[in-house]
């Protein structure tokens, strides 16, 4: 698919930080648009290779444009520091391990389905390696790990706040929340099934579906309640993934998704 004449001038044309703001806007819109689950596996499969035209230019005609990115695009960790100094009166982050922005339309649909109020939708630059320990690490936190049970510690960029890091149903996770004013919740889905499905071949199309199922059921939903209510909410990514068996180019630019609904 070639690209758009507008967009490759701003590529071409403009400056490093427009050529980026391009990019990025380009995949997010692109990413964003609903879906519904008759038709998710093959519409994801579609958008990758839409937004694999600027995978495509970034490897070879923008080639140079890496060179600044790790100082023109802003990465998520920063993005979330920079966020929890705003003057909100408690706050909460849900971090999704591995999740990428092919799991973005569930969040928008499912926030706006359920009354909550969505404040901002944007991608930033994972960590270089784009590995879940380098964006704990990142955060002030010795790994993902150091989470569990309240161990946050208090060296870390998010302070104060109460912690958790765990591999549980949705359901069992908001027993878990309790009154604490503050929350960074860590959850290894969707990591733990991208792991499940590595080598199988279908990968991309079994974690599609069950992102659907995961993203779109109640039990998540109740549980995103029970952190927002009362609280600014930030959904996030430590970093995305790369669909290799569908004829995507693996690429070390894993934008976040940062999507705020709010209750």
């Amino acid at each position: 698919m070639p690209l758009d004449v507008e967009v490759l001038n701003s590529l071409t044309k403009g400056s490093t930080e427009d050529a980026w703001r391009v990019i990025i806007n380009n995949a997010v819109e692109i990413a964003s648009k609903p879906l519904a689950p008759g038709n998710a596996a093959s519409e994801v499969i579609k958008r990758d290779r839409e937004i694999g035209t600027l995978d495509h230019f970034l490897s070879s005609t923008g080639w140079d444009l890496w060179q600044a990115f790790g100082d023109t695009v802003e990465r998520t960790s920063d993005r979330l520091a920079r966020w929890w100094t705003e003057p909100y009166s408690a706050k909460a982050v849900l971090v999704l391990d591995g999740l990428s922005l092919r799991e973005l339309p569930w969040l928008l649909q499912g926030a706006k389905e359920r009354g909550f109020t969505l404040h901002d939708v944007s991608a930033n630059a994972s960590e270089l390696p784009g590995e879940t320990n380098e964006f704990a690490r990142a955060l002030g936190f010795g790994s993902r790990s150091q989470l569990q049970n309240n161990g946050g510690g208090l060296a870390h960029k998010l302070q104060p706040t109460h912690t958790e890091c765990v591999d549980m149903p949705w359901k069992d996770c908001e027993s878990l929340i309790n009154g604490s004013p503050n929350w960074v919740f860590w959850h290894h889905w969707p990591d733990s099934k991208v792991h499940d499905g590595s080598g199988a071949g279908q990968g991309l199309d079994t974690l599609t579906r069950d992102a659907a199922d995961q993203l779109s059921g109640d039990d998540f939903w109740s549980f995103v309640e029970s952190l927002a209510t009362g609280r600014r909410l930030v959904i996030t990514s430590d970093h995305g993934y790369a669909a290799t068996d569908v004829g995507k180019r693996p690429s070390s630019w894993r934008p976040s998704g940062f999507a705020r609904p709010s209750y």
